[in-house]
């Protein structure tokens, strides 16, 4: 095989894999491929330099294949550079040193067979965050946590399953009426909850782990789709600020987390300001943003971090926020189109037909 054989055999698969995830099926063979974007854009880019600079183009033929290959590099670039510092920040910094509106939180999915809990104590201790999410928790994993907590969280919800969809709450703030849903499947538990902030004000928080398109959990990305455009639906309804956090099983780039991202108007934290990729901590290379927090325009970021390898396949994700109602018509998201209304409704229509006994939310 000569090399300019390989580069463009090389160019023909960043082109087919830019167009996969273009399809409008839920199949996870195509959903699959919106998850390396980063990576495709890299290897579009390689492989651009090497046969401009390795091969004098002079034939129609090679014209039209860089011209193709700029196209796809363009359009990926485009995808993914919002979560680059190229962009200006979607949430402004924060303004305000008032410890009372002012709330840490945490998310880690611990992956369920993990046994080393003492690195997630370890690190609970040094961050300290006042709203802990934890999900792929089972009953081991809720009974270290619980004893390691040691009493520090008077409010909690906990949902430990053995089929690593369990969930755990906890809250140094007063949670109001916290419940277990059940959006789109009955073994698949979400929590909600309204809080309440040291200083009196209330906000509403939606944690939610969906399922993956993957093969081994779910063929489809249906049930994950819908279960982001209920949670969406609810934000976007909602009378309280809001925050949206967990793993979500999509990457920010994605047209679902997109357009969750714009019926909920909601804000991502990541624009402006890095790609933050929580999965997978035992792939350097292989590596996309799955754990998310989306907020209302009332709240602003002071801190944003991926914590330390806890022997997870995810890094747990650490953010602080500031509570400022008072600014929020400086990042107040735009409402959504009826064009993007209706294409999370027709998510939710192809989750329900593939499930008519399921009670609607």
């Amino acid at each position: 095989m000569t090399v300019k054989t390989f580069l463009y055999g090389l160019g023909i698969v960043a082109i087919i894999l830019t167009l996969i995830p273009l399809l409008p099926f839920d199949n996870w063979y195509i959903r699959m491929f919106d998850f390396p974007h980063v990576q495709l854009t890299v290897v579009t880019m390689i492989a651009i330099l090497a046969f401009s600079l390795k091969f004098k183009i002079d034939s129609k033929k090679e014209y039209l294949f860089m011209a193709v290959m700029i196209g796809c590099f363009i359009y990926q670039f485009i995808r993914i550079a919002p979560y680059t510092p190229i962009k200006d920040v979607e949430v402004l910094d924060s303004t305000t040193e008032n410890e009372d509106r002012t709330i840490k939180l945490f998310t880690a999915n611990v992956l369920q067979k993990n046994r080393e809990y003492h690195h997630l104590g370890k690190l609970l201790d040094s961050i300290d965050p006042d709203i802990v999410l934890i999900t792929e928790a089972d009953e081991p994993w809720r009974q270290f946590i619980v004893k390691n907590l040691d009493g520090n969280y008077p409010y909690s919800k906990e949902v430990p399953l053995p089929n690593t969809y369990g969930m755990l709450l906890y809250s140094k703030l007063e949670l109001i009426n916290p419940t277990v849903h059940y959006q789109v499947d009955d073994s698949i538990p979400s929590i909600m909850s309204k809080v309440k902030l040291r200083s009196g004000d209330i906000f509403q928080l939606y944690s939610i782990h969906p399922t993956p398109p993957m093969p081994q959990e779910n063929p489809k990305s249906t049930d994950r789709d819908a279960e982001m455009m209920i949670t969406a639906r609810l934000a976007r309804e909602s009378d309280l600020p809001v925050i949206v956090l967990g793993d979500f099983n999509d990457v920010a780039w994605s047209k679902t987390t997109s357009l969750f991202k714009s019926t909920g108007e909601l804000l991502d934290v990541r624009i402006g300001r890095g790609l933050y990729c929580s999965f997978d901590a035992n792939n350097k290379i292989l590596r996309w943003p799955l754990d998310h927090l989306f907020i209302s325009e009332e709240f602003r970021l002071k801190e944003i971090d991926l914590c330390r390898d806890i022997n997870s396949d995810h890094f747990p994700f650490y953010s602080k926020l500031t509570f400022e109602p008072e600014r929020a018509s400086e990042q107040k998201p735009k409402p959504p189109t009826e064009e993007q209304l209706e294409d999370a409704q027709d998510q939710l229509d192809r989750f329900y037909k593939d499930n008519k006994d399921f009670i609607k939310s």
